[in-house]
């Protein structure tokens, strides 16, 4: 939501998608700010989904000027003994196969034209192991990855790719990760605000950088010391956040 106002107030009409009807009392917070927005209801767990996004993005018979690729779940827990098999491919399908679907498909149209501009929403957890959110972060170090590799093979085209990199922030993802009693999900992501993640998203975006790692200088910290540390010690260090009971520890 946080991404999309930052593209309403800076001039942009919206296209924005969502699984549930909450999307459109979004789409009218949105046009109180100035900006003609369109809704479209679509899973893009699946490939129907996505399809369906991409086919109304074309029925728009606009030019996609950028597209923030943010899709994506968060899940918690003992990979053998506790997460669901089902819950991870979800997660998979979601944070990782939809997005290579949807860039593949505006990507295409991007470099046809000859300029647009593609943010994808990584993590910080694409720089570390992350222990109890062990196919979270085995996604998010795909989309950062995938992000580097495109923006490289794209450079001459017109085209920028950034890739956002927030750290935990306050929003229901940890929540919804069923990781409510994990230190990281009770009090850590309070020192990232998402108005703030998006803005300095948007703005790294809009100045065609590569990645940004958003928003506060804690997380910024993190991101430049993980680039030293041993993976054992980062490894480590995510454990004693994200393991199931460490909220009281």
């Amino acid at each position: 939501m946080e991404l999309a106002r930052q593209f309403a107030q800076n001039s942009f009409d919206l296209l924005i998608t969502a699984t549930g009807p909450a999307i459109d009392a979004a789409a009218v917070e949105l046009r109180n700010v100035g900006a003609d927005v369109q809704t479209v209801q679509a899973d893009l767990s699946t490939y129907e989904g996505v399809e369906a996004l991409y086919e109304a993005i074309k029925s728009t018979g606009r030019p996609v000027d950028a597209i923030a690729i943010n899709a994506g779940v968060g899940l918690g827990g003992d990979f053998v003994h506790e997460t669901s098999l089902k819950d991870e491919l979800h997660l998979i399908q979601l944070n990782v196969v939809s997005t290579v679907h949807l860039a593949k498909r505006i990507m295409k149209d991007m470099v046809e034209r000859g300029q647009g501009r593609v943010l994808f929403t990584a993590s910080i957890s694409a720089t570390l192991p992350t222990p109890y959110e062990a196919v979270y972060g085995a996604s998010k170090a795909f989309v950062l990855s995938f992000a580097e590799a495109t923006r490289n093979e794209l450079k001459d085209t017109g085209v920028t790719v950034t890739a956002l990199m927030p750290g935990p922030t306050d929003t229901n993802f940890f929540h919804r990760a069923g990781m409510d009693d994990t230190k990281v999900g009770s009090q850590e992501k309070h020192t990232n605000d998402p108005a703030d993640v998006a803005r300095q998203g948007f703005e790294a975006l809009m100045a065609g950088k590569d990645h940004v790692i958003a928003a506060s200088m804690k997380t910024k910290l993190e991101g430049a010391l993980n680039k030293i540390l041993p993976e054992t010690t980062k490894a480590e260090q995510h454990r004693k956040r994200a393991e199931p009971g460490s909220a009281g520890a």
